[in-house]
């Protein structure tokens, strides 16, 4: 497909990149609004919940019940939010989480024990090729290694391991290499590099921008929409490593048309603020290399040890994704920005681990909020208006797009398009995995 140069007055870089129609039926049909399963007669019953609702439930929960809150995750099959709790004698606790509307466990490991091990981890085993997050499924710290982790190295880890006690972690042993997803090739674009666009933003001086991974906006300056095109966009903050792995990019032209919203290819879905992610939640992962792929959110306030450094505060996700897919778009199917592609190890072939920042800590880090600079801005972090229901995108998919992807995985073949009003953009499919 040839690129045609749009003047930026009129369009915009689409969020992420054009992806496989047929896998937007996997976001837009099935959008639907928040069901209460609890009636005002049996408030202790679990409610039924939205991922978004029951993040902002177990935020409240945290707060409520302090010491005895021990973690919390999204059941997916009942729609519920389960609340862990070190209830001791005091019983008091229980009966307030379920009048809440969660579904209550009982467990060993206080959130203060948790994080006591994970600071010993740092300490202690800060080992290229590791990473760890509270797991609140199993109350342990989940600890991963990479390949690159053997002989003295292992050693190392499996002794730290070991001396937080019997029940406080476990050790997963990945086949691939912890590593960022920047490479070269194609989407957005400096020198040789390759990353991919995140959320379209606007800065705290109201001017357009977008988010990326830090460690895109650490390796060059400026970005252009195309191999080798002008500069389009110039990195104005970026955090790598440390606490964090994002960056703010600003539109040089100031003119520029930035809507918040991820392109579906023939049908966008509007993002409408920023959300918190929560354990057992289901995501959707977009990116110039491999398109849409979807799992679920693993671990919270990952620490991970990238050969270039070490990287906090991150999600830890089962979402595949490849070189070229870095700082791409995380977002739920009613239109959530959740987070930012950072790295992890294996590929959309053998599945892995991957790593994201979540979209709300870098708004609140850079000052930039959700929403058109055109506009007057949008919803911030913490504000705006959900969308929900069967208008979060813009319409469904006929017969034939559908079966454009019957085959297996559906991958894009070309750079994020500037947005073309009405415009399509190019696809391949194919049955596997695998980078370009």
């Amino acid at each position: 497909m040839s690129h045609k140069r749009i003047p930026k007055r009129k369009a915009a870089i689409a969020v992420g990149s054009v992806v496989a129609l047929g896998a937007a039926a996997l976001l837009l049909p099935h959008a639907n609004a928040s069901q209460d399963g609890a009636s005002d007669g049996a408030s202790a019953t679990p409610k039924t919940l939205k991922a978004g609702d029951a993040s902002d439930l177990a935020s409240q929960l945290a707060g409520l019940l302090g010491d005895a809150f021990a973690g919390s995750y999204y059941d997916g099959d009942s729609k519920q939010l389960v609340v862990n709790v070190v209830a001791g004698d005091d019983n008091n606790v229980v009966v307030q989480a379920e009048k809440a509307g969660a579904a209550v466990r009982e467990v060993d490991n206080s959130m203060a024990e948790l994080e006591a091990g994970a600071h010993t981890l740092k300490t202690e085993a800060t080992i290229p090729g590791t990473s760890w997050a509270v797991d609140p499924r199993t109350n342990k710290i989940l600890v991963t290694a990479d390949s690159t982790v053997t002989g003295d190295k292992w050693n190392q880890l499996e002794s730290t391991v070991e001396g937080l006690g019997s029940g406080m972690a476990t050790i997963k042993k990945s086949e691939g290499t912890f590593r960022t997803f920047a490479s070269g090739g194609d989407a957005i674009f400096s020198g040789g590099a390759r990353c991919s666009l995140g959320f379209n933003v606007t800065a705290g001086d109201g001017s357009p921008a977008f988010l990326t991974a830090g460690h895109c906006g650490v390796a060059a300056e400026q970005w252009s929409d195309a191999q080798g095109g002008q500069p389009i966009a110039t990195v104005d903050q970026a955090v790598f490593p440390g606490t964090g792995d994002f960056a703010l990019v600003r539109y040089d032209d100031p003119a520029t048309v930035a809507p918040s919203e991820v392109n579906l290819g023939e049908q966008t879905l509007a993002i409408s603020q920023a959300a918190d992610a929560t354990v057992g939640q289901e995501v959707f992962r977009m990116g110039s290399t491999t398109g849409l792929s979807d799992g679920q959110v693993l671990g919270l306030n990952a620490t991970v040890n990238y050969p270039e450094g070490t990287v906090t505060g991150l999600i830890q996700t089962n979402v595949c994704a490849e070189p070229g897919d870095s700082g791409g778009s995380m977002f739920t199917r009613d239109g959530l920005a959740v987070g930012l592609t950072s790295g992890g190890s294996g590929d959309c072939t053998v599945g892995g681990e991957t790593f994201f920042q979540p979209v709300t800590t870098a708004l609140e880090a850079v000052g930039a909020s959700l929403g058109e600079a055109g506009a007057g801005g949008g919803a911030g972090a913490g504000g705006g208006q959900e969308a929900g229901g069967e208008d979060a995108g813009a319409g469904g998919l006929g017969a034939g797009e559908e079966s454009a992807v019957r085959g297996g995985h559906c991958r894009v073949r070309s750079r994020p398009r500037v947005r073309r009003w009405g415009g399509t953009g190019a696809v391949g499919c194919s049955g596997g995995g695998g980078g370009p």
